[in-house]
């Protein structure tokens, strides 16, 4: 009679452990290397994230000096309207301000006017420095701070220091730029006394005051 249950085989435990260490060595290798390269391909991917990039070096040579420097994408840059006249302003105050002069009031007047006439800023007050002290000796009442119109019967007087201001810029434009007297030099042998030497060394003197004033 055959029997009710057949008997199963078992393997000898030799054989069980031999086909264990043949499949731990196939599989294991192939397991760390797909490890190792997900991992490094991870690594180099937050490493990009956070180094900035650097572009090429530049050369530049100077004197003989070589230096070298790395340059970002965008430079920082400054913007805005550097307006002159606010700057001549100031120094003009302070210069009229230091003198005692009648003249600081009007200040940025003498400036746009000096600006319609296309005249030096600084020359209407450098010669009312040179012929009055800046208004500070001038005959009472005439507003005349720069011997305009001087003759035997007087001195021209200006019902204002604004209309002295505005009536000098122009006579200086008309009569004298207009007419090729371009510099300090060449208006004064107009302008100052015909025995006069030193007339356009001390306007010059006091432009200089003007624009360098401590």
């Amino acid at each position: 009679m055959e029997p009710t249950h057949a008997k199963q085989y078992n393997p000898p435990a030799t054989l069980k452990k031999a086909l264990f260490v043949m499949i731990f060595f196939l599989v294991t290798p192939i397991t760390l290397l797909t490890s190792f390269i997900s991992l490094s391909t991870l690594k180099k991917s937050n490493l990009d994230e956070q180094i900035p990039q650097v572009k090429t070096l530049s050369y530049f040579q100077n004197s003989g000096a070589q230096v070298y420097a790395s340059l970002p994408d965008t430079f920082p840059s400054i913007s805005g309207e550097v307006k002159g006249a606010d700057s001549r302003e100031g120094l003009l105050k302070l210069y009229l301000s230091k003198n005692d002069s009648p003249l600081y009031p009007f200040a940025k007047y003498i400036i746009e006017i000096s600006d319609k006439y296309g005249l030096d800023w600084r020359l209407t007050t450098a010669i009312a420095k040179k012929e009055s002290g800046l208004c500070r000796a001038i005959p009472e009442g005439s507003n005349n701070c720069w011997g305009w119109g001087i003759h035997s019967k007087g001195t021209l007087g200006f019902d204002s220091l604004p209309e002295g201001i505005e009536t000098v810029s122009l006579g200086l434009k008309n009569y004298y730029i207009d007419e090729g007297y371009k510099t300090v030099e060449d208006i004064m042998t107009k302008y100052a006394h015909p025995l006069s030497t030193t007339w356009a060394e001390g306007v010059l003197l006091y432009m200089d005051e003007i624009s360098y004033l401590d």
